[in-house]
């Protein structure tokens, strides 16, 4: 079944629902979203020459015009490539050149960094708004494509950890389990209720999109187009039963500001974290503010927002129980899928024991786009690989310990060290580099190069040099130059030793200005 029968389904059964809203306006209605989803469709075939199958590429900021393209690309049997607008143009060209897509959606803001990366020979680059847009509409609507569950709905790229992104293939069934586990396990969203899209409908934000879509929740685009505390603030009071994706830092940002300036958020009714690690005390402070509003969800790309839950009632639970492991912990298995932790030959380990987390269920993606060697590597067993190390307690509630594959999340964005590494390695003064993630009370991780470099090089060239290579977000935050870089005795860089090595030389440089 097409996923866009889900918006479909509430236009018959709510036509006047609110759909769409930009700040406290409502835009469109599901009446008039499904009616505009279906000119949109048919311009995408009839005027664009779209084919059964093809990829619709989405290169904008949060706007009301996301919703529709992804709706229309459904619609008519097409799949969607939402693409992260913070990303360099040179990332945004690799991106589109792996999915080829049929036609590009891009913001007026952005529509130049796509140029500058290169559009893909074939491809339609469309700006929003614009009158090539519009004519779009003027298009006879097409009816509901059928589909078959395993058609690609979505190619979600991850960051990769050999420098390059890799298209995680969510099918129509994955969006489908992801749907039910969320009303399941996640979070209890009434019908009308709105999802307020403060984080990016590329990725953070986007997963929420066909839960709450299967209930008739309205979808509110800021007008900032992104998170501003003051903004989420106000349209929480402007509208009732809010609920927003956010990552950790994003929620610390909204508690400190609730509790400096006010007002009381009244119409929120859950914030959903993720993304990175929320630490005790942070999480005890945002309950003692917002109260017990949060749940937390654990996923990846190739099983979108389903492996562990931890809905509102259980933080409650926990909370007044004292039981801080369980606030520590990120929840136990969502209905749709199976989890594990397993050892390096992939068997179950019993609660207590650190190994991989390992999934598999209808949440989980066939594999990667053009990449089999990838697929092979991550799915081929028959269970997710996640890269993330835990451990279950007893009732099954699993715990995160580490990163095998060394992740920096920072700000709630993943970040591959080598991908960084290879920016850096570039640069003619650099003869080696190591980037590791060091703690960081409002960012969670900020990402750290090690350097040995000629003498006399500037952290100031390096940082200008990665700018010109890799989103501003994924640039180090601080530059360590070193003489060597510790290694094994098969030349591996041991980065473990490296960040244990900074915190010490960190915490030794506090103790001294403490005294």
């Amino acid at each position: 079944m097409n996923l866009a029968h889900l918006f479909l389904r509430i236009a018959r059964r709510d036509p006047e629902a609110p759909a769409v809203a930009v700040g406290a306006r409502t835009r469109w209605t599901y009446q008039e979203l499904v009616q505009r989803a279906a000119h949109l469709a048919a311009g995408l075939v009839d005027r664009l020459g779209c084919r059964d199958g093809d990829r619709v590429a989405i290169v904008m900021e949060n706007r009301p015009e996301y919703l529709e393209i992804e709706l229309a690309a459904w619609w008519a049997g097409l799949a969607i490539v939402p693409i992260n607008a913070k990303l360099h143009p040179k990332e945004l060209g690799w991106i589109s050149g792996n999915a080829e897509p049929a036609v590009c959606f891009a913001s007026a803001k952005l529509a130049t960094a796509v140029v500058d990366g290169g559009v893909p020979p074939g491809c339609r680059l469309i700006e929003v708004p614009s009158g090539d847009y519009e004519e779009l509409f003027a298009a006879e609507p097409h009816a509901l494509r059928p589909v078959e569950p395993d058609r690609l709905a979505w190619l979600f790229y991850t960051s990769g950890t050999t420098g390059r992104p890799k298209g995680a293939m969510i099918t129509h069934r994955n969006l489908r389990a992801m749907t039910y586990a969320y009303h399941v396990d996640v979070d209890e969203v009434a019908p009308r209720s709105v999802l307020l899209h403060a984080a990016p409908l590329s990725h953070g934000s986007g997963c929420y999109v066909s839960p709450h879509a299967a209930v008739g929740s309205c979808h509110v685009v800021p007008e900032s187009a992104g998170f501003d505390e003051a903004e989420v603030v106000e349209l929480c009071r402007a509208w009732r039963r809010v609920h927003l994706f956010a990552a950790p830092t994003m929620v610390n940002r909204l508690v400190r500001r609730v509790r400096e300036q006010g007002p009381e958020p009244s119409g929120l009714a859950t914030i959903v974290y993720g993304g990175a690690p929320m630490y005790l005390a942070d999480l005890e402070e945002a309950h003692r503010v917002l109260g017990f509003r949060l749940a937390q969800l654990y996923g990846q790309g190739e099983s979108p927002m389903c492996i562990t839950a931890l809905s509102k009632r259980e933080h409650e639970a926990a909370a007044r129980a004292g039981r801080t492991d369980i606030l520590q912990s990120a929840g136990t298995a969502q209905i749709v899928c199976e989890v594990i932790v397993a050892d390096e030959e992939g068997r179950p380990l019993p609660p207590g024991e650190v190994g991989e987390v390992l999934v598999r269920g209808d949440s989980v993606v066939p594999g990667y786009w053009r990449d089999p060697e990838a697929t092979a590597a991550t799915m081929g067993t028959g269970w997710l690989k996640t890269g993330d190390m835990g451990s279950f307690d007893p009732a099954g509630y699993l715990t995160l310990k580490d990163r095998s594959k060394d992740l920096i999340i920072s700000g709630g964005a993943n970040i591959y060290p080598r991908e960084v590494e290879e920016v850096l390695l570039a640069h003619p003064k650099v003869r080696e580099v190591s980037v590791v993630g060091l703690p960081d009370p409002e960012w969670g991780e900020q990402v750290v190069a090690c350097v040995v470099a000629e003498p006399g090089t500037r952290p100031e060239e390096l940082d200008a040099h990665c700018l010109g290579q890799i989103a501003r977000f994924k640039r180090p935050k601080r530059y360590v130059f070193v003489d060597a870089l510790p290694k094994s005795a098969y030349g591996k860089i041991l980065k473990r030793e490296l960040r244990e090595r900074l915190l010490r030389e960190s915490a030794a440089e506090g103790g001294s200005r403490g005294g």
